[in-house]
């Protein structure tokens, strides 16, 4: 098979051809018919993200693609099948405390290095192999479709903080970085589940206004300026009444008082949700978390659960997928779709890979 190929970082990613992939027990080896290409992937391939990733490597988390074979003991997957690979692979010998990498992307922790070398070539090739639990049928799709059914990928990240979060139907949410690709997302998940009003923070203004022309008037803009106090009275004012939820998707680039101009603007019992790459120590008071009542969690990535749940909402017509914008690239220019990505990395542009 042709994959591309990372040798080293910092180096272009080069076509070559691999060995075909085989299923073992609890495996399956998917056709990728389209692979998501993250804004952020030029920087992940430099190793200025400095993610645990082990060279040479096809990269590449999740993408949508056509089962080729199973494993002996999978009981529902049939050959054919239009799936959804999702790139988060958990150790199965620790069910409380699982090692954790993202396919063909990262490990997260020295300990999931095993892991990341077993099933380490990612979806930036014409098949890949992958535990079985991770691929999720999406039903029948026009293959000319499946680059925005990569779109699961944007949206499942900030679904997983709004599961996280326990939105409610008819609830006030504040999403933070609301111009960025999660955030984007974000948005028009948390509306596909009900939310109230949708206060939009961040600081293209361009972008936001094109979240409302999208949306519609649930949807409240909150250009940023960097005055955390002054930002937070607009955050308040636009919500118009008490702030249930905030999903913090800032950037590495933010600062603590960007993520605090929103998450202080939480009503009693609310909740924030950190879902951003700021690597800023918060300034939160213990004193205030404890009189208002407010839960503060982290979340990273989402459950199993979620990939099944967002397929309904899509075929179920809450989310459009028509609403992102598309451009494909050949396996052979996965270098120019690399490039394309991280110049255009807003919340409605998907650029992909077609192996």
């Amino acid at each position: 098979m042709k994959a591309a190929v990372l040798n080293a970082f910092g180096e272009p990613l080069t076509i070559q051809t691999l060995p075909d992939p085989a299923a073992g027990v609890g495996e399956v080896v998917v056709d990728v018919v389209a692979a998501g290409v993250a804004g952020y992937t030029a920087g992940v391939l430099s190793g200025a993200r400095n993610y645990m990733m082990e060279t040479p490597i096809t990269p590449g988390p999740g993408g949508i693609g056509r089962m080729r074979a199973a494993g002996p003991d999978a009981t529902r997957l049939r050959v054919g099948d239009w799936v959804y690979c999702d790139p988060t692979i958990r150790s199965r010998d620790d069910a409380v405390n699982p090692d954790t990498i993202l396919l063909g992307w990262t490990a997260r922790t020295p300990e999931a290095l095993p892991l990341h070398r077993l099933y380490h070539h990612g979806s930036f090739a014409e098949q890949m192999r992958v535990p079985a639990e991770t691929v999720t049928p999406i039903g029948d799709i026009d293959a000319a479709d499946a680059g925005r059914w990569t779109a699961l990928g944007r949206l499942l990240v900030p679904y997983g903080g709004l599961l996280a979060g326990d939105l409610k139907a008819g609830e006030t949410l504040v999403v933070s970085g609301a111009t960025g690709g999660f955030g984007g997302a974000g948005v028009a998940v948390a509306l596909a589940m009900g939310a109230g009003r949708v206060v939009a923070a961040g600081r293209d203004r361009d972008t936001l206004d094109d979240l409302v022309r999208r949306f519609g008037p649930r949807v409240r803009p909150a250009p940023m300026t960097g005055d955390e106090a002054e930002d937070r009275r607009l955050i308040i004012a636009l919500a118009d009444g008490p702030i249930d939820m905030v999903l913090d998707f800032l950037p590495r680039e933010a600062n603590a008082s960007q993520v605090q101009a929103a998450a202080l603007a939480v009503r009693p019992g609310g909740r924030v949700v950190l879902m951003g790459g700021v690597r800023a120590d918060l300034s939160l008071s213990s004193n205030w978390l404890m009189h208002q009542g407010v839960t503060l969690r982290g979340q990273w990535m989402y459950g199993r659960d979620a990939v099944p749940r967002m397929v309904r909402m899509i075929r179920a017509g809450l989310i459009d997928l028509a609403g992102f914008a598309l451009t494909e690239f050949a396996l052979d220019d996965a270098n120019a779709a690399v490039a394309h990505a991280a110049a255009n990395a807003g919340p409605r542009q998907l650029t992909v890979l077609r192996p």
